[in-house]
């Protein structure tokens, strides 16, 4: 299926660069994987949400894009397993013990063996190989570092760690910034570094996800946005908002709590020189032109992803657009 569709891209032997947060990401990621043959695609992870809690090393992000590239995302939650049980959280509440983040009994095995390999001075980026090996997924799955980065949140309660804010105060809390810890010492990790500097890379990429908090950790790498640019790769992001609205999570509140409109055009213009092309939903049609005026290109179609047809359609119109730009040198894009 992936060679036919690549027919059309004039992509074929080209790599691709996918930056993703969790659930709204990891829908495009998964189009995506199944468009593109595993040696194309890259899906770098945002894991300024990983926390340490329970004693062990969570990185939601990274679970979710594992996860639904293998088939066993919880659909109906949006997060963690399908056909969990809940035998350790029950055990865990009558103890006494913290219950506000919920981790499922398939779940734990993920995390626990993740800290096991951690602690035996294994790399995020090999732990990561290790489970999606484990877990039958082709497709590259990466950190965005192997460095530590926390994202906190600023609000009107104080500052929270973002899984307090996220999962222990339901987004509820007035927020006025973020901030990144750890963001000024983390490097990209190595295999992150080595596709922005390969010249088979042909375009990043952005899924819709969370501009603040999913992908500004990622660009905010030492180096990242400077060697985007040093290369001249075409940067495509997927709007996270539709008709003021987010599809998944709290990025609209965030945007209105942050005197931002709650719109397609404030996305774009929030991502400011990164792009070269946009991909809005056809519900936002009428900020297209606007949109332009920023110096992007602009492509309008169905970003709402309900089912597994619609995520591989955006994945192909994704790639569509791509292919369009008109400053891809012909060597980038090859022969078709």
């Amino acid at each position: 299926m992936n060679e036919n569709r690549l027919k059309d891209k004039k992509l074929q032997g080209k790599k691709i660069m996918a930056l993703s947060g969790g659930v709204g990401g990891a829908k495009l990621a998964l189009g995506l994987s199944k468009v593109l043959p595993a040696e194309q695609l890259t899906i770098v992870a945002n894991t300024a949400d990983d926390f340490e809690h329970l004693g062990v090393h969570i990185s939601p992000d990274l679970d979710t894009v594992m996860y639904t590239l293998a088939g066993l995302n919880n659909t109906e939650l949006g997060w963690g397993l399908a056909g969990e049980s809940w035998a350790f959280m029950a055990a865990l509440e009558r103890l006494g013990g913290e219950t506000w983040f919920r981790l499922g009994d398939q779940d734990m095995a993920t995390h626990i063996q993740r800290s096991k390999l951690l602690k035996e001075g294994c790399s995020l980026s090999a732990v990561t190989a290790e489970l999606c090996k484990g877990l039958g997924i082709e497709h590259s799955i990466i950190p965005m570092s192997d460095d530590p980065v926390r994202t906190f949140v600023k609000t009107a309660e104080g500052e929270l760690a973002f899984q307090h804010y996220f999962v222990r105060e339901q987004c509820r809390p007035e927020v006025s910034g973020f901030r990144f810890e750890g963001i000024e010492q983390a490097q990209p990790s190595p295999q992150f570094l080595s596709l922005l500097k390969d010249p088979e890379l042909a375009a990043v990429v952005i899924c819709p996800s969370n501009p603040f908090v999913s992908v500004e950790p990622i660009l905010a790498l030492a180096g990242v946005k400077e060697l985007l640019e040093a290369r001249a790769v075409p940067v495509v992001a997927v709007s996270p908002i539709v008709k003021g609205l987010a599809i998944k999570g709290p990025a609209a509140k965030m945007m209105a709590e942050l005197a931002l409109p709650s719109t397609a055009l404030a996305v774009a213009q929030y991502y400011n020189k990164t792009l070269d092309g946009f991909v809005i939903d056809s519900q936002d049609a009428q900020m297209a032109q606007q949109i332009a005026e920023l110096g992007v290109k602009v492509e309008v179609v169905n970003t709402v992803m309900k089912t597994l047809q619609d995520r591989v359609e955006l994945a192909d119109a994704v790639l569509d657009f791509v292919a369009t730009l008109t400053h891809i040198p012909n060597n980038v894009l090859g022969e078709g």
